[in-house]
């Protein structure tokens, strides 16, 4: 029977909570087991998802107010506040070793935690295409990641959440809007304490959610050391993830609507998916898309496909037909993977930006 190593890393900073997953993916080698590893942050912090731009999600003002560090990961997804009442589930697998479909991928990986809430009382099941619900509300999402030569899976066990916090972090345009915020997160998420009326042993549940583990993938999972490479290597991430320059590296351009000059005009636009938010604020001169920058919360494989249609799209007129053929030649070569999220999304996404100057 195949094996899979585990790493139980128990409590570590804010920062290692994220740099450790990316640290085993890209220190991994053609010997590097399959690994499945458990942590959570010793602290309170902010993680917005790899093509967010910081300043339109986060209210960076009160996150330093209240010490509250943030970190951009490179896995898809929105801003979320995390803390020690979340119980990371990451997995990092060998291409070739989790199903190549993106929706497939996420059904395996939900699985046994879908399970592990079932065993304790709880009567979760997947919501398409990648959250956990109970009873209609959320406990729980998942992102992934193509990192090196590795798959990346991540979500979590929701011990408890503080949505307080969580509507209080996000930058929104009012106090209004913030409250419809918390109300909807109290509506709407829940956790295993309010399932269950008190929080279940941490141990246990660990234990349970391995076996589940064991039980969807058919082997055995067993514990191992985390290496002198992969420690090597989430130092030099720890660097990256608390730089600048990672950090606002999705805020090149600023809206709304402003008009540079009779035929220049830097434009914005949300527009909301089935697999997420995608958000683009773009330069349009005379017709044309002279620079672009998309971003959101939605999850896209590679990762730097983004890169390429910001670059595909540059130069066109702003027509959604055009649009939409050059971003579906862009799926086709770089074999794209975007659950709940299609080339014509994008299109429609980018032509809301541009008819918005009207």
């Amino acid at each position: 029977m195949r094996t899979v190593r585990l790493l139980d890393l128990g409590f570590v900073s804010p920062l290692r909570s994220q740099t450790v997953f990316h640290a085993v993916a890209y220190a991994m080698t053609a010997n590097t087991p399959d690994t499945i590893l458990l942590v959570s942050p010793n602290a309170p912090y902010v993680c917005i998802g790899y093509h967010q731009d910081l300043e339109r999600e986060v209210d960076l003002d009160y996150c330093r107010a209240h010490n509250l560090p943030v970190y951009r990961r490179e896995v898809g997804g929105g801003a979320v506040y995390l803390d020690s009442g979340q119980l990371f589930t990451q997995w990092i697998f060998h291409r070739g070793h989790l199903p190549a479909s993106l929706e497939k991928r996420f059904e395996l990986y939900i699985r046994p935690l879908v399970e592990t809430y079932r065993a304790l009382g709880i009567e979760a099941y997947l919501r398409p295409i990648n959250d956990i619900h109970v009873a209609g509300k959320k406990i729980g999402g998942t992102g992934a990641a193509q990192m090196g030569i590795a798959e990346v899976v991540v979500g979590s066990l929701m011990f408890t959440f503080d949505k307080k916090t969580m509507a209080r972090v996000l930058k929104v345009p009012s106090e209004k809007m913030r409250d419809k915020i918390y109300q909807s997160l109290e509506q709407y998420m829940t956790t295993m304490e309010e399932q269950l009326g008190s929080v279940p042993d941490r141990e246990e549940v660990k234990s349970l959610y391995i076996r589940k583990c064991e039980e969807a993938l058919g082997v055995k999972v067993v514990p191992g050391e985390w290496t002198e490479a992969e420690e090597a290597m989430a130092r030099e991430l720890d660097e990256r993830f608390t730089s600048e320059e990672w950090l606002f590296q999705k805020g090149r351009l600023r809206p709304p609507v402003v008009k540079i000059h009779e035929d220049v005009y830097v434009v914005e636009a949300a527009y909301k998916v089935p697999g997420g938010l995608i958000r683009v604020v773009a330069r349009l001169r005379e017709g044309h898309i002279d620079d672009i920058s998309i971003s959101g919360d939605f999850t896209v494989l590679p990762a730097f496909a983004v890169a390429a249609m910001e670059q595909a799209v540059r130069g066109l007129r702003t027509t959604r037909e055009a649009l939409a053929a050059r971003l579906r030649d862009v799926y086709r070569s770089m074999n794209v993977q975007s659950p709940g999220v299609t080339p014509e999304d994008f299109a429609t996404a980018i032509m809301s930006a541009a008819s918005s100057k009207q």
